[in-house]
């Protein structure tokens, strides 16, 4: 299989089922926006150690990583259409316990706190900034037809889990917290 198809050299771009839209299309913006939030969690993990105790926080982002693929897949089923994996509470429940667990070991906020310390910590705190954008797409989509309600949802969930695990990464590797100056 060739990863060119010349089939978007005109600007437009095929849904689930072969529906084609422009490339900027308001659902091409949100599951393009989640696939990058992808990457950028990704690019967070790879600069974890491999061992020990983050052998289960990777699992942990495996599990979110294909979740959001699924939410991409999601975005990109026209209405109508059947979605092959869809998101459940469950799922928005499994960021919830995954927070709680986190959060459990780390100092209350008592102010806003910068992005930034270890390197993974700073990934994390971009790939959040990127699902909250994917969010703000899908819902912008809700303006012209249904979605998922449990999407945004998630996505609203999971960027809160970014920034807890962004504040636990730093907590677990010695890092800082860098304050907000007043």
């Amino acid at each position: 299989m060739r990863i060119y198809t010349k089939s978007g050299d005109k600007g437009e771009t095929s849904l689930v089922h072969g529906v084609r839209v422009p490339k900027y299309a308001a659902r091409v913006e949100a599951y393009g926006t989640c696939d990058e939030a992808n990457s950028a969690i990704g690019l967070a993990i790879s600069f974890l150690p491999e061992d020990g105790e983050w052998s289960q926080f990777r699992q942990t982002f495996h599990v979110i990583q294909t979740k959001l693929f699924h939410i991409g897949a999601e975005l990109a089923t026209p209405q109508g259409k059947k979605v092959g994996w869809p998101i459940e509470e469950a799922d928005v429940a499994f960021l919830e316990q995954k927070i709680d667990e986190m959060d459990g070991e780390l100092e209350t906020l008592t102010n806003f706190i910068l992005p930034g310390g270890h390197p993974a910590a700073s990934a994390l705190h971009v790939a959040r900034t990127v699902v909250r954008r994917a969010e703000r797409r899908s819902i912008q989509i809700t303006q012209e037809e249904p979605v998922n309600g449990i999407v945004i949802k998630y996505l609203n969930r999971l960027s809160d889990f970014l920034f807890v695990a962004a504040r636990w990464v730093n907590h677990k590797l010695g890092k800082p917290e860098l304050h907000l100056h007043e």
